[in-house]
């Protein structure tokens, strides 16, 4: 796997509160499992996963951290460089939900301003708990300009499909230009490919100067 090529690097981050399925989310995406005895994550871990988009191939590095409050205080450099964001709430608490904006705020807070972002309303399977109305997390998310989603990280419901358009919406903006030069040189390798070495040294490199 270490010699693979790619075109671009895009790091994205799952935020959101303790429980609500992120760490599920990025094992159902990267690996295709579910973990049922799914612990609070401590610290930071991230998985990586290589999809083609049309002509390009995108090496997806997702981050995922624990929502607790006592762990807060990794955002800076957990949000430095990312592209992408996916805000999970879980349909069925609806303080999760509640807790959405605060979330928003710190990640535009810290985050590149031009920052891709997706809602995710979680454990879509567990429809007869729910709490959170589609229509209304889909109209709050309309109102902030991002993009929304249910999905079930048990039964796999729109995980692929959320990961994709986010994907694809931050590569048409690369391609278009459409963000800053931070953020091209946060996703673009110097050349057309790649190694995972050098992936390793664009990362120290863009984290020791911040």
């Amino acid at each position: 796997m270490g010699d693979e090529s790619y075109n671009f690097v895009f790091k994205v981050v799952l935020i959101g509160e303790s429980g609500v399925g992120k760490s599920n989310l990025l094992s159902r995406f990267t690996k295709n499992e579910f973990n049922h005895d799914s612990r609070t994550t401590i610290g930071v871990e991230f998985s990586t996963r290589t999809v083609q988009l049309d002509t390009a191939t995108i090496k997806a590095q997702i981050w995922d951290t624990a929502g607790l409050e006592r762990y807060r205080a990794i955002t800076s450099a957990y949000y430095r460089g990312a592209v992408g964001a996916l805000l999970v709430y879980d349909i069925t608490k609806h303080l999760t939900y509640e807790s959405v904006e605060r979330w928003l705020k710190e990640l535009y807070d810290h985050a590149d301003p031009h920052i891709l972002v997706m809602l995710v309303g979680n454990k879509s399977d567990l429809e007869t708990l729910r709490t959170v109305p589609t229509v209304e997390a889909k109209e709050f998310a309309e109102k902030k300009g991002i993009l929304f989603m249910e999905t079930s990280a048990l039964d796999s419901t729109n995980v692929e499909a959320a990961f994709q358009e986010v994907l694809t919406a931050i590569h048409k903006k690369v391609a278009s230009r459409e963000v800053t030069r931070g953020s091209i040189s946060a996703v673009t390798l110097s050349s057309a490919t790649g190694t995972a070495s050098e992936v390793q040294e664009e990362r120290r490199t863009c984290c020791k100067n911040l």
